[in-house]
């Protein structure tokens, strides 16, 4: 489980004093809040404290069900919500699983999609840190959805000269386990780049056209923008 965790990105801090909670965090305040979960219906035991992908899911369930922004991050916002009290039938719909039941936003996704999704993502960046890689993914994911792109993950991937690892072959390589965790998360709607449709590597990119676009962000050795 140390392993997993240790994938994901540093913790954030802020907001009011208390850090948001996110993705690769570990500490008494993520026991904290899973401890809170698990009286919502969400079967998060044992109470590990490190924020990984079951106590994500959670979030973003939580999240979705009570009409805040699903970002699987705990802010002020979320933690307010969280206080409240439920019915004793609200929370009786959510036991008996360890994946949320509304949980289910890639479901519809084929099993070939999400393989070539993690292959893209490692041939573009196995090298980046595993923020950096769900980054990545969720390009593909925000160019399908986008109406300016092709409307499928392989129709993205294979449009002519998007991505160098299509062009130089490396899309074929086999993804590793990580490559795979990271689309999973980003099918699940984990999206680090704030909606960005566009990637590169500042170091390299020459293009006056690239640099046009409003960036978003830069994580690892990736500039994000829309």
């Amino acid at each position: 489980m140390m392993m997993f965790a240790a994938f994901y990105a540093p913790a954030d801090t802020g907001d009011g004093g208390l850090r948001v909670l996110s993705l690769g965090q570990v500490g008494g305040d993520v026991r904290k809040l899973q401890i809170e979960l698990d009286k919502k219906g969400y079967n998060l035991k044992p109470y590990d404290g490190i924020y990984g992908l079951r106590t994500f899911e959670a979030v973003m369930d939580f999240q979705q069900r009570n009409g805040l922004k699903p970002t699987g991050a705990v802010n002020n916002e979320t933690r307010a919500a969280l206080g409240k009290k439920e019915s004793s039938g609200t929370i009786a719909a959510r036991t008996g699983g360890t994946r949320p039941p509304g949980m289910q936003v890639s479901r519809g996704i084929s099993r070939e999609d999400r393989i070539m999704l993690a292959r893209i993502i490692h041939g573009e960046a196995r090298g980046e840190g595993f923020e950096g890689q769900i980054a990545v993914a969720a390009v593909v994911l925000n160019r399908a959805e986008s109406g300016q792109f092709p409307d499928s993950i392989n129709g993205v991937i294979f449009e002519k000269g998007a991505f160098d690892a299509v062009s130089d072959g490396q899309i074929w390589y086999d993804p590793d386990d990580k490559a795979l965790k990271a689309a999973e998360l980003a099918l699940a709607g984990y999206d680090p780049t704030g909606g960005a449709l566009y990637y590169w590597n500042p170091e390299t990119a020459t293009s006056k056209w690239v640099w046009s676009r409003p960036v978003v962000k830069q994580i690892g050795g990736h500039v994000f923008a829309h």
